[in-house]
């Protein structure tokens, strides 16, 4: 066999293969394009299949809610009638405690308002007491405490813990008090603040252990342990005296024998 005859029968052989090697590409690309798509239409029904059970449990739940508002409109309509026999009977309470409140007032003084509010009487102890009175002069006096009860040895003083009170004036500054305890008489309308005493007038703070205010002299008197504590100085004094009418005040040592100390700021 000569040579050209061999390269001729290598070249056949060649194309052959190649032909051969074309075919099996184009098949094999065909099939992995059947899978592609085989694939992605198994993943959209996948999808499809769970966007619809989706869409079929918000419908559950839209149900499930419009039952609980249909549900809910029925009891606020049972509510109703229930809350307005409430506020009906609440208010005829209410009106009973306030004639109740009006005729004790008229029974203890003609010149005294008063009022307890959030009365609870357990054994012989008022919760939330408040009390205002008003003098001839048109002083008023105002008096708060957390609770009280009934003085043993005089039932018209009533013993107070944890007190504030005010006298007010239209003509004259406000008077501040706060104390731990305090008795008030609801006959002469007399109050006596005592144990850690705090009375706030004009610029000045005076601390003590006793004031007491009578409303028939219209005076009032801090005593025991006063301080005096203004921007400009601090006195350590034996008495202050306050006139309700005027509400100047005067200072006085403890004994006429001492003398007032200041110390200037």
């Amino acid at each position: 066999m000569s040579i050209k005859s061999l390269i001729q029968i290598l070249i056949t052989f060649l194309i052959l293969f190649i032909i051969v090697a074309v075919y099996y590409e184009y098949f094999n690309i065909n099939k992995k394009s059947i899978q592609e798509v085989d694939n992605l239409s198994i993943n959209t029904q996948e999808q499809f299949n769970n966007l619809e059970k989706k869409i079929i449990d918000l419908e559950l739940k839209n149900k499930e809610l419009t039952a609980k508002i249909n549900e809910n409109k029925e009891n606020i309509k049972e509510e109703v009638p229930k809350i307005l026999d409430s506020n009906e009977t609440s208010s005829n309470q209410l009106k009973t405690t306030k004639e109740d409140k009006k005729r004790k007032d008229n029974e203890l003084s003609k010149t005294s308002n008063l009022s307890v509010i959030k009365k609870k009487d357990t054994k012989n102890l008022v919760k939330d007491v408040e009390y205002t009175s008003v003098d001839e002069k048109g002083n008023r006096f105002y008096l708060l405490a957390n609770s009280g009860k009934s003085n043993v040895n005089d039932n018209n003083i009533l013993d107070l813990d944890n007190v504030r009170g005010k006298i007010t004036s239209d003509y004259r500054d406000t008077i501040y008090i706060v104390s731990d305890f305090a008795q008030y008489n609801s006959m002469n309308l007399n109050s006596k603040f005592y144990q850690n005493v705090i009375i706030d007038y004009q610029d000045k703070r005076i601390t003590c252990v006793n004031f007491d205010i009578n409303m028939e002299t219209n005076m009032a008197i801090a005593y025991n342990d006063v301080v005096i504590t203004d921007p400009k100085s601090v006195m350590k004094a034996g008495i202050v005296e306050f006139d309700l009418k005027t509400k100047d005040i005067e200072i006085k040592p403890e004994s006429e024998t001492k003398e007032i100390e200041v110390v200037t700021n």
